[in-house]
């Protein structure tokens, strides 16, 4: 899981084998962790934002053990502060967070990237009349309702991504 916008890359990897001969001890097996331009190139970005550090855990381990590259921010204005346009697949953002609701900042995070796409996440009701002056000419996005299994999480964000 990537926390925040830190450097340290995780990314599913091959494992190889190779043999390499050092002088004093003869041939050494070493196990090398590789990740191929390809894996990369086909893995899609997701960004989550909940309030609830164990929520962005285990969404981020069950996107991840799927192919997904995932960014998790507890705080919006961290994420404001930190955001890259045109970075993102697919954002998973939680409604209810305290400094700044979920509707807000994807209001802000559109206007840094207007074709990001987003899913809300809610332990409650949704103000679709609010959505839909969110997104006026794109429809109002996705809702994925708590509690929900990694399974149907993993299912709803495939689908929103192709």
């Amino acid at each position: 899981m990537h926390k925040g916008m830190h450097n340290d890359k995780i990314a599913k990897s091959n494992k190889f084998e190779y043999t390499s001969l050092n002088n004093s001890t003869g041939s050494q097996k070493e196990t090398v962790n590789m990740t191929t331009i390809e894996e990369k190139r086909l893995s899609k970005v997701v960004l989550i934002v909940d309030d609830d550090p164990d929520m962005t855990s285990i969404f981020s381990l069950g996107l991840q053990d799927e192919g997904f590259e995932v960014y998790t921010y507890n705080d919006p204005l961290e994420v404001l502060s930190q955001f890259r346009p045109n970075f993102y697949d697919l954002l998973l953002v939680d409604i209810s967070m305290p400094k700044m609701n979920g509707i807000d900042l994807s209001r802000q995070l559109l206007e840094l990237d207007p074709n990001v796409k987003i899913c809300f996440i809610t332990a409650g009701e949704a103000n679709i009349e609010v959505l839909r002056e969110l997104y006026p000419t794109r429809g109002i996005g996705c809702f994925i309702r708590k509690p929900v299994t990694i399974d149907q999480l993993v299912r709803r964000v495939k689908a929103e991504l192709d």
